[in-house]
């Protein structure tokens, strides 16, 4: 889109990063340094230095030409600056030609619309690719124009979307206050499932497994055991630790994982060198070993308060190693560095047993053509409440000992 004035704000597109200064960028991403956001109360619904929307992680994605291209998923980052140049607000937002990547499924609204003979590629996405990771997605300075500068990058994304002919925006895996502020422009809410771990000021993983019912503690010991009686070993890497060597055996498990699991894995191998250089530091890899190689690993990534897990990959099955790989190391991490919370990517029910919770993820929605829109809007007042409904019964199966009953 052309640059547009909104009173003495102006909102222009950059289809590169490599156009917005980093130290710009993420003020605006995570308006509070690490540091502040450490000494602050946890609050485990918010993290204040999310990784996926900093300018290290998607300079990476676009640099590995992970984004760009003919990905499908075209940059279209939108700015929001005052009449000093000063960039006050932005939106990690792309144009895209399919629905892949996103994690909030929107197939067969497309396929109804043009069977109805509309036309739903391009839209408009704003987003942390190829990452079901609640975050900020309206990524605002904290300045006292901080309102100002939201409303003016939720105007220019329909204005965006108008100049682009995309049939519609969407915001994915959002948190407050982009959440209230997009209901009220209009956007339809969306709600699925996550399963994420909360910490209760835990000294160690026993002190978790205490609040476990005792038949469900004693299933998690005999787990963990088992997920290492092959010799297995467990490597916890961040830093400097992330050689190339280490990047090649864990792309080799997530690449053979990936294909069977969607086609194609989305991450390309220079992606994880890129990250790796830009962003090591909040980076975790547990990689497990056995007779002196690497044969499994998961990626996760550091916020503030929240641990991160995102892929996962293995070139040997073992029992129960895939459940100690992603999930209990992934504890065992949160509990030693005092992180609030573990999220461990979509879907899952089976993290429900090792102590995650479920969580409601939310994603904003606007159609612009109302014979799409009003079915869309019916159909997801129901969806709200199923997964309202999912919600309370799967919460009801935890493994958390009852406050009301003996349970050894």
């Amino acid at each position: 889109m052309s640059e547009a004035e909104n009173g003495d704000l102006t909102v222009r597109v950059a289809t590169s990063l490599k156009a917005v200064p980093a130290g710009a960028w993420n003020a605006c991403a995570n308006p509070r340094a690490l540091a502040d956001a450490l000494s602050a109360p946890a609050d485990p619904a918010l993290d204040r230095d999310n990784p996926f929307v900093s300018h290290e992680f998607l300079m990476a994605l676009e640099d590995s030409r992970c984004t760009g291209g003919r990905t499908g998923w075209s940059p279209a980052y939108l700015l929001v600056e005052d009449d000093a140049g000063q960039l006050l607000a932005a939106a990690p937002s792309f144009l895209k030609s399919h629905s892949q990547g996103e994690y909030v499924f929107d197939h067969s609204w497309a396929d109804a619309y043009e069977r109805a003979g509309g036309r739903y590629y391009p839209k408009l996405q704003v987003a942390a690719p190829f990452t079901p990771a609640t975050g900020p997605r309206l990524l605002v300075s904290d300045t006292p124009r901080a309102d100002e500068a939201r409303a003016a990058l939720i105007g220019g994304l329909e204005a965006l979307r108008g100049q682009t002919q995309s049939s519609s925006v969407h915001v994915t895996f959002a948190q407050e206050p982009d959440t209230t502020a997009l209901k009220q422009a209009g956007y339809l809410e969306r709600n699925d499932l996550q399963f994420h771990w909360q910490n209760e000021g835990f000294g160690s993983y026993d002190d978790f497994l205490a609040t476990l019912a005792s038949r469900k503690r004693k299933a998690l010991k005999r787990e963990r055991r088992e997920a290492l009686s092959a010799g297995i070993a467990i490597d916890i890497l961040s830093g400097n630790d992330l050689t190339e060597a280490v990047w090649d055996d864990f792309f080799s498990f997530y690449e053979d994982t990936g294909s069977r699991k969607w086609g194609r894995p989305y991450l390309n191998r220079a992606f994880f060198s890129a990250v790796g250089a830009a962003m090591g530091e909040r980076i975790v890899l547990v990689m497990a070993k056995r007779a002196g190689r690497y044969i499994a690993g998961a990626i996760n990534f550091r916020g503030a308060n929240t641990l991160y897990g995102r892929n996962w990959g293995c070139i040997e099955d073992h029992p129960f190693l895939h459940f100690e790989v992603c999930y209990h190391q992934a504890i065992d991490y949160a509990i030693a560095h005092s992180l609030a919370r573990v999220e461990a990517g979509a879907q899952g029910e089976h993290k429900l047993a090792r102590g995650y919770r479920p969580v409601i993820t939310r994603s904003l929605h606007h159609i612009a053509d109302p014979g799409l829109r009003r079915p869309v809007a019916a159909y997801l007042a129901q969806e709200r409440e199923q997964i309202a409904a999912a919600r309370e019964a799967l919460a009801a199966e935890s493994p958390f000992r009852k406050t009301d009953t003996a349970d050894d």
